[in-house]
């Protein structure tokens, strides 16, 4: 029996990828898996008609799996509703969602366009926001709960040069992801947070990869068990944490902050910075905030 038997989940962009290594692995595992992909190029422009979903599909259904496809678009509130749709009209219920459909427009930040800022936003905040909202509902009001993983970067952990447009929208999303597991204890809905770092279309041509043959740790289908551990029961106790899946493993990923200067009476600007070991990392001693 697999982790998930029984189970339903929407995959967004899942028709190449990362998102096509989650749904082959999650169909094995016993899901009915939900395939959405809108079919554009990386930088968001054009569609394939869902044709890269179905493609997965059949795929899945050849393998014994069960999967049925959807192209909406992410970024939209009739897209995400349609997706849940989907998922309620084959198969009555959903259990898991992974919103993991992305672009990239990457630029310096004084190159970024108000468009390619927009659309970077549009498709990874808002669509997350727009994927999220119907099927969080549907949870709440049919009183079963569920897991959803909601897909950062380390661009917006940790920041990456040329991406501002990408780190604010995937920073973005750390930050839903820690008030959704707050809100979501009395439903029984779990939400992660999921950091990857995988060798696929969207990264194969950054710095430091171009012409050089992928790590085989970081393929997609290496990075999907980490994935599958986050979705399934197996994760029960870890709602609101963020997990880096990458070729160099598996590992939480935490926001800290210092014990810090505490004067305990009015201070001055120049307190602060004689006081600057207590303050700033490496040397102060720290708490986890996240």
């Amino acid at each position: 029996m697999g982790l998930l038997e029984g189970k339903v989940a929407i995959i967004t962009g899942a028709g190449g990828g990362l998102g096509e290594a989650y749904a082959k692995l999650f169909a094995k595992e016993g899901a009915s898996v939900v395939v959405n992909d809108l079919g554009g190029a990386r930088d968001g422009s054009g569609t394939g008609a869902s044709a890269a979903a179905q493609k997965v599909v059949d795929e899945i259904v050849a393998a014994g799996g069960k999967a049925v496809a959807n192209g909406d678009d992410v970024s939209t509130m009739a897209g995400g509703e349609n997706i849940l749709k989907t998922a309620l009209d084959a198969y009555g219920q959903v259990d898991i969602l992974v919103c993991n459909a992305g672009i990239l427009r990457d630029k310096s930040f004084g190159n970024i366009s108000e468009q390619d800022w927009d659309l970077v936003v549009k498709v990874h905040l808002k669509g997350t926001y727009a994927c999220v909202l119907p099927v969080w509902k549907w949870m709440k009001d049919n009183g079963k709960g569920g897991s959803m993983v909601l897909t950062s970067s380390g661009s917006g952990l940790f920041g990456n040069f040329g991406q501002t447009n990408y780190g604010a929208a995937k920073a973005g999303i750390y930050g839903m992801v820690r008030v959704l597991a707050i809100e979501g204890r009395k439903y029984n809905i779990r939400v992660m947070c999921l950091a990857p770092g995988a060798y696929t279309r969207m990264t194969s041509d950054l710095p430091g990869r171009i012409g050089k043959e992928p790590d085989p740790m970081s393929l997609p289908e290496n990075i999907a068990p980490g994935v599958l551990f986050m979705v399934s029961d197996l994760a029960a106790d870890h709602s609101g944490k963020t997990l880096g899946v990458t070729s160099r493993g598996v590992g939480e990923i935490k926001m800290m902050q210092t014990k810090g200067y505490s004067p305990g009476r009015p201070y001055t600007a120049q307190d602060v910075a004689e006081n600057a070991a207590s303050v700033f990392f490496p040397n102060a001693e720290a708490r986890v905030v996240g």
